[in-house]
């Protein structure tokens, strides 16, 4: 075989038409032209995302949630752009298609409801922001941070350090604790119960101490103490505090119930424990055999 015949050959088989759609026919060679024009405009989204967020946004100092859903909604809209393009390129009517696309969705629902359902709470999550990228989050009984919201599911870092993948409708179905969403100072409340025998103004005043000299804790709000009650054999106290960032909300509880116990043992602040007295009341006497002699 000839240079020549295979290159016929080859042109011929580009040339087949393999479907008709709206009396334009699809070859391979209109499929290759369109792959390489979707393709190279998702590159294209992916390479402007990422100078976006590495170059331009860090100059206007944005929060790491807005940043995230402008650099996905560019590269789905240059996506999208591409998609058109690609159609209109390989003499594809578009109008003709919204039919086509409109009966595979009917299909599609039936089928893919769950993916349907996940592709539409990622939309309302990257416009809603409900949620952000960076955000400290708790789902069920998971709390991290998440990393990436994708078109099906959100992706979550716990706190200890295990990528979990939820899906994006449980955002929108169920309840979620976001510790960051507009403002990410979140108080904390320790709770401790002192001796009926402190005296009560070295108590509040060295629970103070504690929450001022700890680096994390906001000066404002001013961290206060409160007395909530008696207890059964304690007087119940709460301190409360102000931190900066919720991720750190278990260690700044950690260091302050060490430190309120190094505080009390200076100070002679005696914490409890927790005891009961048992009171024996009989009016029955009791009858004691001692060597068979019977002692009231």
């Amino acid at each position: 075989m000839t240079l020549n015949s295979l290159y016929q050959l080859m042109r011929s088989f580009f040339k087949i038409t393999l479907i008709t759609v709206n009396a334009t026919p699809i070859t391979p060679a209109s499929i290759i032209i369109f792959l390489l024009i979707f393709f190279s405009f998702l590159l294209l989204g992916k390479l402007i995302s990422q100078v976006l967020m590495k170059k331009i946004f860090p100059r206007f100092h944005l929060d790491e949630g807005v940043q995230y859903n402008f650099s996905r909604a560019t590269r789905y809209i240059i996506g999208l752009t591409g998609a058109v393009v690609a159609f209109q390129f390989v003499g594809v009517d578009l109008s003709g298609l919204v039919m086509i696309f409109g009966l595979l969705s009917v299909g599609i629902g039936f089928g893919l409801q769950n993916v349907t359902s996940n592709f539409i709470s990622g939309i309302i999550l990257l416009f809603e922001r409900p949620i952000a990228v960076g955000d400290r989050i708790t789902v069920g009984d998971t709390e991290g941070d998440v990393m990436a919201i994708n078109m099906r599911s959100t992706m979550i870092r716990s706190i200890d350090n295990i990528t979990i993948i939820v899906p994006n409708s449980e955002f929108i179905s169920d309840k979620v604790t976001n510790w960051s969403h507009g403002d990410k100072k979140v108080r904390i409340n320790i709770d401790v119960g002192v001796s009926y025998t402190s005296d009560l103004e070295t108590v509040l005043r060295s629970l103070l101490e504690v929450a001022q000299e700890n680096d994390r804790v906001l000066k404002t709000p001013a961290p206060v103490v409160h007395f909530m009650g008696f207890g059964d054999s304690s007087w119940d106290m709460r301190l409360r505090c102000w931190i900066a960032d919720p991720k750190y909300h278990w260690q700044v509880n950690s260091d302050i119930n060490c430190e309120i116990v190094r505080k009390f043992r200076d100070n002679g602040v005696e914490i409890p424990y927790p005891q009961r007295d048992l009171h024996m009341r009989s009016s029955i006497p009791l009858m004691l055999k001692e060597h068979d002699r019977e002692v009231r």
